[in-house]
């Protein structure tokens, strides 16, 4: 099948390790995949720099045209969760997914996924969740899928 013809799907990205199963796996069942990295939640910046570099270095790699939002606000992300550190994921989750469905709205993609199912450390039914929520508020499916081959550790 052509690429032309194949679903896209937008995968946010939050460091190349972690793309480095999601990536495969899509296109061998059938998917256009593109990357998208969007993570004002990392701190430090130097942290957020380091990620951003590999991913850029595994992109070049495979050949993954990627996606790099340059809205970088911890602050935001550190307000929001003040005096609610125990529900921080929840935050976490919903302005990546927000953006990222948004950005395959404005990018007419079939569908949107995210890295963040690789690491065994994500709540992965919360992930669902909010990724759904964020596919009918933008018209865009939210596609799960568990991702337990991948490397990943980060607990962001």
């Amino acid at each position: 099948m052509k690429e032309s013809q194949m679903p896209r799907v937008l995968l946010h990205i939050c460091c190349g390790p972690c793309a480095s199963y999601p990536v495969p796996w899509l296109r061998e069942h059938g998917y256009a995949v593109m990357g998208y990295f969007y993570n004002p939640n990392i701190h430090p910046f130097t942290e957020y720099q380091k990620r951003r570099e590999g991913l850029q270095s595994y992109a070049d790699q495979v050949e993954l045209k990627v996606i790099y939002d340059e809205l970088y606000d911890p602050q935001n992300y550190f307000q929001q969760v003040a005096f609610r550190e125990n529900i921080r994921c929840r935050f976490c989750y919903q302005m990546r997914l927000d953006r990222a469905a948004h950005i395959a709205r404005r990018g007419n993609f079939d569908f949107f996924t995210t890295t963040l199912l690789v690491s065994k450390y994500q709540k992965h039914d919360l992930i669902r969740r909010i990724g759904e929520d964020m596919g009918e508020k933008y018209g865009v499916p939210f596609l799960y899928h568990d991702f337990p081959g991948g490397i990943c550790g980060n607990q962001d």
